[in-house]
């Protein structure tokens, strides 16, 4: 416990929905650590579990937290078409090297409304040729939507995967002006 009678480590989430499923949001005193998407209940247990086990804290649900009210905020502001900049505070403790460096480029260098190949984003950290990895750290990516994944594109034109899906990933970009609406 620290002079506050609190525990060190805290852990609180929320699962909100959006306009592509229910989000799942975990928040750390260093800030967001975990978006999952599809939270139904096994997902969310699940993915509790591991961030238990990651983090070595029991998690707890507080949609009021403190911790977590400006997250929510802004996801829900970003989904309402009002946000194009997330502008929270990170727990980047899920992940590591190349997947970091990769992630935190992607976060800070490709803006709303626009969209970067694997290839591409290989080259700004220095790893022209890494386009493969690039795709593997887009699919550890911790943060989907806060930290934009979907923005990563084949160079061919093609979309590429997504963690979420699809169908997830068009509506995002769909959302941020890259493609058109879907029909149905």
């Amino acid at each position: 416990m620290d002079s506050h009678g609190q525990y060190d480590q805290q852990l609180v989430w929320a699962v909100v929905p959006t306009d592509i499923g229910p989000l799942l949001l975990a928040a750390t005193r260093e800030g967001l650590v975990n978006v999952v998407f599809h939270a139904s209940d096994t997902v969310r247990d699940k993915a509790l579990e591991r961030l238990a086990s990651r983090l070595g804290t029991e998690p707890v649900e507080d949609p009021r937290s403190p911790l977590l009210a400006e997250a929510i905020r802004q996801v829900r502001a970003y989904f309402a078409g009002r946000l194009h900049d997330f502008t929270l505070p990170l727990d980047w403790s899920l992940i590591t090297g190349f997947n970091r460096q990769v992630l935190r480029e992607l976060a800070s260098g490709v803006p709303y409304g626009t969209v970067v190949g694997y290839g591409d984003l290989a080259g700004r950290v220095g790893q022209p040729g890494a386009a493969q990895a690039v795709g593997v750290a887009m699919g550890s990516n911790p943060l989907p939507v806060v930290v934009p994944c979907h923005r990563v594109v084949e160079s061919g034109g093609g979309i590429g995967g997504f963690g979420g899906g699809l169908e997830a990933k068009r509506k995002l970009l769909a959302l941020e002006g890259v493609l058109p609406e879907p029909l149905f």
